[in-house]
């Protein structure tokens, strides 16, 4: 009779035992990330221009290996990825050309895009090379620009992507202040230059995060990220101008895509 409970209780045990693991496990699959299928678009900051190790496939879209997308995409591997982002690119380039891959199964798309438009580069070029007042004027005309126009430009972007992937998480991010002031610089642009360039810079980002937010967007702010990180920084994550690689003037360097756009983009993806 005792040998009989005995039996009896170990078989429960064990039963219970075997409940446990059964039951456990769909709980423990529960926890396991979704595939996510990622779609990467937008301009030089997003490509990665100034970072260096290009993919050559990528031709003058200079697509890195060392840009955010690419490094999120190998640290999370994604179910699928496509790296889209190009070089120069506007707002209509990006509807152009850069929404192939966007599906109704997308699950998210990082995006920057609207500097170019604002006529970025032509601002810093009438500031290197111009008067201080040449240069606040032209600062002043892409704010204008910004105020009128691109709203209007990054609405078609932002809704041409909700239109190709309904049910994305999008992650708009914005752009760096490019200059410390009172930094290490001796030469260069004035500080007056340098301060209307920053602000531009705040002007720009406030624009793209309100249009982003009115589409149902996250905007990440990598200002935080780069702050004394700057230009005229002892440690910089921005190319100065370069007369020797004109292309990678005023863009992130290696460092300012994986120490400032990655961990940005990774909190909000």
């Amino acid at each position: 009779m005792r040998l009989t409970r005995i039996v009896t209780l170990s078989s429960t045990l064990l039963l219970g035992a075997l409940l446990a693991v059964v039951g456990a496990a769909p709980a423990q699959a529960g926890t396991a990330a979704a595939p996510v299928d990622y779609v990467a678009l937008g301009d030089s900051y997003s490509s990665g221009v100034g970072a260096g190790d290009y993919d050559s496939a990528s031709g003058d879209c200079k697509r890195s290996n060392r840009a955010y997308p690419k490094l999120w995409a190998a640290s999370n591997a994604p179910s699928s990825f496509a790296f889209t982002a190009c070089s120069g690119a506007r707002t209509n380039d990006v509807t152009a050309n850069q929404l192939g891959p966007l599906n109704s199964g997308t699950d998210l798309v990082s995006v920057t895009v609207g500097g170019n438009d604002a006529g970025f580069s032509d601002v810093m070029m009438t500031c290197v090379l111009q008067s201080e007042s040449a240069c606040i004027n032209r600062v002043n005309q892409a704010k204008a620009y910004v105020d009128a126009t691109l709203p209007g430009r990054l609405d078609s972007v932002y809704g041409a992507i909700r239109a190709k992937a309904p049910a994305a998480r999008v992650v708009v991010l914005g752009y760096p202040r490019f200059y410390k002031l009172g930094g290490g610089c001796l030469l260069g642009l004035s500080e007056n230059e340098r301060t209307a360039i920053n602000g531009a810079a705040d002007h720009l980002n406030t624009a793209v995060a309100k249009r982003a937010a009115d589409h149902g967007y996250t905007f990440g702010s990598v200002v935080p990220a780069f702050t004394g990180h700057e230009i005229c920084s002892s440690a910089p994550w921005l190319h100065s101008v370069n007369w020797t690689n004109i292309g990678d003037s005023y863009h992130p360097t290696a460092a300012g895509q994986s120490g400032g756009y990655l961990p940005v983009f990774r909190s909000n993806a």
